[in-house]
C-alpha cells in the first residue's frame, strides 16, 4: 500500500522520536510514519526512498502523531501477553534497532555489552503507554465485555430470529447504524471460532471454543463488533461428521453471499487443494444462481442500499510452524501471484470475489499472533470502493430472501459431487414425467409466478399425451395460438353442439380464424388436423399441472349434466314431461323455421286458445302451432332434411305435398343444419321418462364413465377442497369445470365459459379459478 500523508501538525516529532532508518536523512530527521514490517519510524524522505522497491512496496505504513509511541517489538504475544495487548516501548536501541519496553529493556541490555548501546527515551521508565493510548485500548475492550453471540441460522437452514427487529435486537446495535459483515469459513478443527475471538473480541470467548473432537459450532452464529461496527458470523466448519451435508454446505454459500468480508482460515503446513476448490466452486455458485436473486431483492424489497452483485473480499489466513509463508523468499505481492497461479491449475480463477489477500503467520510457540490479520480485515473494512456499509435490516432482508428462495429438500444427499456447490442444490427439483429432464429456473420460482422450464427439448408420450395445437394460419402470420379439439364451437348453443358433436365429430376452433377443422366433416376423406390446419409440439409434463388435455371428452358429461337438469325438473314437477319443461326443450333445439313456443298462444287453424296443460305441437313442414286434433297426420318431409321417414305435420301441409324446388333447396341450405339438434332432441325427449327411472340407478357408474379426465374422480372427493366441509347426503359435491376439484355448493356459485377445457358456453366455477383474470 502506498502511505498517506501525515496529517497538519503531525510530521514534527518529539526530540526523541526521530527516523530510526537513516536511509536518506542520515537519522537527523523527525519520523513521520511508522512501519511494522520495517520495524522502525521512518521520516518521508526515508519512507518514499525505501518504498519505491518493489520488495518493500505493500507494506502497511502508519502516519503518527506528535506523541506516538511503538510497540514492543519482542513482546509478541510471549510471557503471557496476546497479541492485542502487547505494551508499548519505553526506548529504542539504536544499535540493535529494536524498540523495548521497560521489562524487556531489563532482561536484554542491563548487562554486557549492551547496556553501552545508545538509547533513545520514549517516556520516563516504568510507564506502559501514554496516558490516550492507554485509555482508547481500555475504552475498546469495554465495549466488548458485553457482546454475546446468538444462533442466527440452525444446521436445517432455519432462520432462528423471528423477523427484522428481533435481528437488531439480538445483534445490540442501532437499527440506522451501518455495518458490514464478516464472516469465516475453513475445516473443522482449524480454529474458526477462536480466530473470530482474538481478531474482533480481545480474546473473549464470544464464540464458543471446545478441545473435545465434536464440533463445537452447529449451523450459523453471529455476534456484533462495536469497535469495528461490523457483524460476525462463525459458520459450520467443513469435512466435518454430519447427517445434513448438502444442506449445510448449501448454508455455508447464502452466508457467503451476504458477507462484505471472508476470511478463509486454514492450519496446515501448506495449502491444500480444498481451500481453492471451495472458493472456486463458491465463486461460481454465486454468480450462477445469487446474483440475480440479489438484484430481485433489491426490487422486490425496495431496498434503500442496494445490495452489490460483486461478491465480497478474501482474505485467506494461513497458519504454519514447520514450513515458509507462501511467497516468503520473495517480494511481497508474489503470495497474491502465487495463489492466483493456483487456482488457475485447480480450477476457473474466481471471478466472482471482489479480491483475495494472503496474510499468513508463522507459530514457532503458541499462541498465535493475530495482529496481521486483524490490520489486513481493518483495511478491507475501511475500502468501501466496492462494498458500502449497509443498515442491518437490509442484511436480514437478503438472508431472508435467499433462504426463502433457495430452500427445501436436496435429492440424493449421499451422492458424490465433484463440485462443492452442486447445480441440484439451487435448482427447482421437478423432473419432467415424459422425457426426464430437470427444471433449469431456481428453487421456489413458482411462487414468483414463473413457470417451468428445461434445457432439452421433450419427447411425446402418449401416457400423457403432451402434444399441442397451434393453428397452422396464425403461424404462419407471426402469432403462436394454441387451439383445442373440444365438443362444440362457442357460437353454438350448449344443444345445439351438442347435437352436431354427434353428428359431425369433434371441432377445432381459433379465436382468430373460427372453425377450421370438424372430426367427420365428409361421409370419407376427412383429414388429419395434424396435415392441413394445425402444427404440433411436444412439451414437457411436469408434476401437479393440469395435463394436455385436449378434449372432447367433455361431451358425455354435457348430455349428463342436461339430463340431471331435465330429470330434476321432471321429478320435481309432475310424472312425464311437463309443459315447462317440453317449452324449454323445444326453444333450445328449435329449428329457424319454428314459431317459439312463447308466441303460440292460440292453434295456429282452429284458433283454439291453449291451456295451461294443452300440449303444443309443431307442424314439421311449415314450423306453425297447432293443437293435437289440427296436426293429428304425419308425411314425410324430405324438403325440411327430415329424411323420408313420416313426421308430424298440419292437416293444411298434409294435403298440399307439392314445393317448388328452389324453395326446396333454399330451405335445405338453410335450416339443415339446425334440425340435426331437433332429431337429438326428439330422440331425448321420447325417452325422457325413462331417464328419470333411470337415474334410480347408482349414478357413480355413469358419472364415472361420463368424468373428463381432468376431473378428481368423486370417490376421491371426501371434502370440500376450499371450506373442507365434509360432503354428506344433504351436502353435495360439484366439479369445478377448469382445475377439476370437488366443491360444495357455495364454493362454486360463479359461471363463466372455460374454453381451454372445452367449455365454451357459462359453466360451474370455483371461487380460486373465477378470480383468474383473462381465459381460462
Amino acid at each position: 500500500m502506498s502511505a498517506r500523508p501525515a496529517p497538519a501538525g503531525d510530521r514534527g516529532a518529539p526530540p526523541g522520536l526521530a527516523c530510526q532508518e537513516s536511509y536518506a536523512c542520515g537519522g537527523t530527521e523527525r519520523a513521520a510514519f511508522e512501519c511494522d514490517e520495517c520495524g522502525s519510524l521512518q521520516c518521508p524522505r526515508c519512507e518514499e526512498e525505501l518504498h519505491r522497491q518493489d520488495r518493500l512496496r505493500d507494506h502497511e505504513r502508519t502516519p503518527i502523531r506528535a506523541d506516538h509511541v511503538p510497540y514492543c517489538d519482542p513482546c509478541k504475544g510471549a510471557d503471557g501477553f496476546s497479541p492485542a495487548a502487547r505494551p508499548r516501548a519505553a526506548v529504542r536501541c539504536q544499535a540493535c534497532k529494536v524498540n523495548l519496553c521497560g521489562d524487556c529493556q531489563k532482561r536484554s541490555h542491563a548487562g554486557g555489552s549492551k547496556r553501552r548501546h545508545p538509547l533513545t527515551v520514549y517516556r520516563p521508565r516504568g510507564d506502559q503507554a501514554p496516558p490516550d493510548a492507554a485509555d482508547e485500548e481500555t475504552g475498546r475492550r469495554r465495549m466488548t465485555e458485553k457482546v454475546v453471540s446468538f444462533l442466527l441460522v440452525d444446521e436445517t437452514e432455519e432462520i432462528q430470529v423471528e423477523d427484522e427487529e428481533d435481528f437488531i435486537r439480538k445483534l445490540d446495535c442501532k437499527p440506522e447504524q451501518p455495518l458490514k459483515v464478516v464472516s469465516i469459513f475453513g475445516n473443522t478443527g482449524d480454529g474458526k471460532s477462536h480466530t473470530l475471538n482474538h481478531t474482533f473480541f480481545y480474546g473473549r470467548e464470544v464464540f464458543k471454543t471446545s478441545p473435545a473432537q465434536e464440533s463445537c459450532t452447529v449451523g450459523v452464529w453471529a455476534a456484533y463488533d462495536p469497535v469495528h461496527r461490523a457483524a460476525v458470523i462463525d459458520t459450520e466448519g467443513l469435512l466435518g461428521a454430519t447427517v445434513n451435508l448438502s444442506q449445510r454446505t448449501r448454508l455455508l454459500l447464502k452466508v457467503l453471499a451476504i458477507s462484505d468480508l471472508v476470511i478463509y482460515r486454514t492450519h496446515a503446513d501448506r495449502l491444500h487443494n480444498d481451500l481453492f476448490k471451495f472458493l472456486g466452486d463458491a465463486s461460481e455458485a454465486y454468480l450462477k444462481h445469487f446474483t440475480k436473486e440479489l438484484k430481485a431483492t433489491t426490487a422486490r424489497c425496495g431496498l434503500d442500499v442496494p445490495l452489490s452483485t460483486l461478491g465480497p473480499a478474501v482474505i485467506i489466513f494461513h497458519e504454519t510452524m514447520h514450513t515458509k509463508l507462501l511467497g516468503s523468499d520473495h517480494p511481497p505481492d508474489m503470495a497474491e501471484k502465487l495463489i492466483q497461479e493456483r487456482f488457475r491449475q485447480l480450477s476457473r480463477f474466481p471471478e466472482a470475489f471482489s479480491s483475495i489477500h494472503y496474510k499468513g503467520t508463522r507459530t514457532y510457540n503458541p499462541p498465535t499472533d493475530f495482529s496481521g490479520l486483524r490490520r489486513a480485515v481493518e483495511l478491507q473494512l475501511d475500502n468501501t470502493t466496492t462494498r458500502s456499509p449497509r443498515p442491518p435490516g437490509v442484511v436480514y432482508k437478503a438472508l431472508k430472501a435467499l433462504s426463502d428462495r433457495f430452500s427445501g429438500e436436496i435429492p440424493d444427499d449421499q451422492m458424490a459431487h465433484s463440485s462443492f456447490f452442486p447445480d441440484e442444490y439451487f435448482t427447482c427439483s421437478s423432473i419432467c414425467l415424459s422425457c426426464g429432464s430437470g427444471c433449469k429456473n431456481s428453487m421456489n420460482h413458482g411462487k414468483e409466478g414463473v413457470p417451468h422450464e428445461a434445457k432439452n427439448r421433450c419427447r411425446y408420450s402418449n401416457q400423457y399425451d403432451n402434444r399441442v395445437y397451434t393453428c397452422k394460419a396464425c403461424y404462419e402470420g407471426g402469432k403462436e395460438v394454441n387451439v383445442v379439439p373440444k365438443t362444440s364451437a362457442s357460437t353454438d348453443s350448449p344443444w345445439m353442439g351438442l347435437a352436431k358433436y354427434a353428428w359431425s365429430g369433434y371441432v377445432i376452433e381459433c379465436p382468430n380464424c373460427g372453425v377450421v377443422y370438424r372430426s367427420r366433416q365428409y361421409w370419407f376423406g376427412n383429414q388429419d388436423p395434424v396435415d392441413t390446419v394445425v402444427r404440433t409440439e411436444i412439451e414437457h409434463v411436469w408434476p401437479g399441472m393440469d395435463g394436455f388435455l385436449k378434449d372432447n371428452n367433455n361431451a358425455a358429461q354435457r348430455l349428463l349434466d342436461g339430463m340431471n337438469f331435465m330429470a330434476q325438473s321432471v321429478s320435481e314437477l309432475g310424472l312425464g314431461p311437463t309443459k315447462a319443461v317440453t317449452s324449454w326443450l323445444t326453444d333450445q333445439i328449435a329449428p329457424a323455421y319454428w314459431r317459439p313456443n312463447s308466441q303460440i298462444l292460440n292453434c295456429s287453424k282452429c284458433s283454439a286458445s291453449f291451456k295451461e296443460n294443452d300440449t303444443k305441437h309443431h307442424c314439421r313442414a311449415c314450423g306453425e302451432g297447432f293443437c293435437d286434433g289440427c296436426s293429428s297426420k304425419t308425411r314425410p318431409v324430405p324438403e325440411r332434411g327430415w329424411g323420408p321417414a313420416p313426421v308430424r305435420v298440419c292437416d293444411t301441409c298434409y294435403n298440399a305435398r307439392s314445393v317448388q324446388p328452389d324453395v326446396q333447396e333454399a330451405q335445405l341450405d338453410e335450416e339443415g343444419g339446425t334440425l340435426i339438434a331437433r332429431k337429438v332432441g326428439e330422440a331425448v325427449q321420447n325417452t325422457l321418462g325413462a331417464v328419470v327411472t333411470a337415474m334410480d340407478i347408482p349414478l357413480g357408474l355413469v358419472k364415472d364413465a361420463a368424468r373428463p379426465a381432468y376431473w378428481v374422480p368423486d370417490h376421491d372427493i371426501l371434502h370440500c377442497h376450499h371450506c373442507r366441509k365434509e360432503f354428506s347426503l344433504k351436502l353435495s359435491k360439484h366439479h369445478c369445470r377448469a382445475c377439476g376439484q370437488g366443491f360444495c355448493d357455495q364454493c362454486s356459485p360463479a359461471r363463466r365459459p372455460v374454453p381451454s377445457r372445452g367449455w365454451d358456453h357459462p359453466v360451474r366455477v370455483c371461487f380460486s379459478c373465477n378470480k383468474k383474470t383473462g381465459d381460462l
